[in-house]
């Protein structure tokens, strides 16, 4: 079993900045990639980025490429994401998780085995 909590949440303006962390504990030797996932008010779980944790390798979404940064701290088991130039449209929670799964890009959240409890981002226009 993999813990994960995530931090860093709130309110902010458009076009501001907000970062978030998210802790993994528990049996993180199985850990492949972690990724961020964000899930907006009536709307399906969409991919936000990944890192593979042995090679860093780093994956974005579209939406967000070029605004956001992921980014792992192996001595902490962390993984932030900064998250820059922020929209009324990038207000959602957002969540962390781990996969085990080999390949790339893992985009998909059937693809994650363990989740956080989700953060909640809001953009004010």
């Amino acid at each position: 079993q993999v813990q994960l909590e995530e931090s860093g949440g709130g309110l902010v303006q458009a076009g501001g900045s907000l970062s978030l962390s998210c802790a993994a504990s528990g049996h993180t030797v199985t850990t492949n990639t972690m990724g961020w996932f964000r899930q907006a008010p009536g709307k399906e779980r969409e991919f936000v980025a990944h890192i593979r944790w042995s090679a860093g390798t780093i994956y974005y979404a579209e939406a967000v490429k070029g605004r956001f940064t992921i980014s792992r701290d192996g001595a902490k088991n962390t993984v932030n994401l900064r998250m820059n130039s922020l929209a009324p449209e990038d207000t959602a929670v957002y969540y962390c998780a781990v996969s085990r799964a080999l390949g790339y890009p893992i985009l998909y959240a059937r693809q994650y085995d363990y989740w956080g409890q989700g953060t909640q981002v809001t953009v004010s226009s």
